[in-house]
């Protein structure tokens, strides 16, 4: 048995406090992870307040984690004692199902999220499955590298899934947490990038960032200025929207894709489909093998989550600041 010094959150929306555990026997196929930085997300948010009505208290949030290998079970592959490793969403699959087996484990019906029905991240051990425990690349920042298993993978993922193409035009949907990762991988993708804002006083940050446009998703003449130009549009909002106005920004066979958890239908007129050859579509995080070629990427072209750091002792104040809306544009906690 191992003892875990942790935060967790008594009931649903209340401050974390101070909170222990007991960690069984490690099993053969698992890993042992003492924590150096754990990003705060929002999903951690929508777990505490139990928005998704999956939370189980006492819950101890974080899913964007990197630290060291210190214990291993006799069956872990590829990892040893000292190794630096991040996981995210996921903390393990059956590894037997068509999806498993096909490379997918981030679709398995039965995989084991990090924060549900179990303890996540914001503690100074995490425990998950050697399989969806990732070693980092060499040179990587950890200490900006905690939301790339989280955030950054679920906007890294869609333009894979995509096929998005160095050549195309694109639009990001919200410049925040997410979206601001998506701006950096499609800007290094080599596409032409237009961020869509409801506030324009962003422009120059988003410019700087790496935009080649932006537009005022308030203003309707700004989306009629762009009609039918864009290849892919990645939405990372959890907000209804005006869907048809950005369906009709996309060209002939454009895609709409979210990774926004919009709890709301969206409202997708027929027609702006079908005349031209439009689809929509939606993603969770990705692969193993995905997020290890995400790391690279990231590591090549010197991408990070641009992140505020806040030690772990802080979390509370932490939270709040994220949930003011005063977060540029990720909060890391420092175990």
């Amino acid at each position: 048995m191992k003892t875990v010094n942790a935060y967790a959150a008594p009931s649903a929306g209340a401050e974390l406090e101070k909170f222990q555990y007991e960690l069984p026997e490690l099993k053969n196929d698992q890993v042992d992870i003492k924590v150096h930085y754990c990003g705060l997300c929002h999903s951690d948010m929508s777990m505490i307040n139990n928005d998704w009505g999956q939370s189980s208290y006492p819950l101890v949030p974080g899913h964007e984690i990197v630290g060291e290998v210190i214990a291993l079970g006799s069956e872990v592959k590829g990892l040893k004692k000292g190794d630096k490793v991040g996981m995210g969403w996921f903390s393990g699959s059956c590894m037997h199902c068509n999806q498993c087996m096909d490379g997918k484990q981030h679709l398995c019906g039965s995989s084991e999220s990090t924060i549900i029905g179990r303890h996540g991240g914001f503690a100074d051990t995490v425990r998950g499955h050697w399989s969806w425990v990732t070693l980092l690349p060499k040179g990587i920042d950890m200490a900006k590298a905690g939301p790339l298993f989280c955030g950054g993978i679920t906007v890294f993922n869609p333009i894979v899934l995509s096929g998005v193409q160095p050549t195309d035009k694109v639009g990001v949907i919200g410049l925040g947490g997410l979206g601001h990762m998506a701006l950096k991988f499609l800007k290094a993708w080599g596409c032409e990038v237009t961020a869509f804002t409801s506030s324009p006083n962003k422009k120059e940050a988003l410019l700087k960032m790496g935009a080649h446009h932006v537009v005022d998703s308030t203003n309707p003449k700004d989306l009629e200025s762009i009609a039918g130009s864009l290849n892919f549009i990645l939405n990372t909002t959890n907000v209804k929207l005006d869907w048809d106005s950005y369906l009709s920004t996309l060209a002939p066979q454009g895609k709409l894709h979210t990774v926004g958890a919009v709890l709301q239908p969206m409202e997708i007129p027929a027609f702006s489909l079908i005349g031209g050859e439009k689809s929509v579509g939606g993603s969770p995080l990705g692969s193993v093998a995905l997020t290890r070629k995400m790391l690279e990427f990231c590591v090549r072209h010197n991408i990070y989550p641009t992140v505020e750091e806040f030690k772990m002792e802080d979390v509370n104040k932490a939270i709040q600041h994220l949930e003011e809306g005063k977060a540029r544009f990720r909060v890391v906690l420092k175990a």
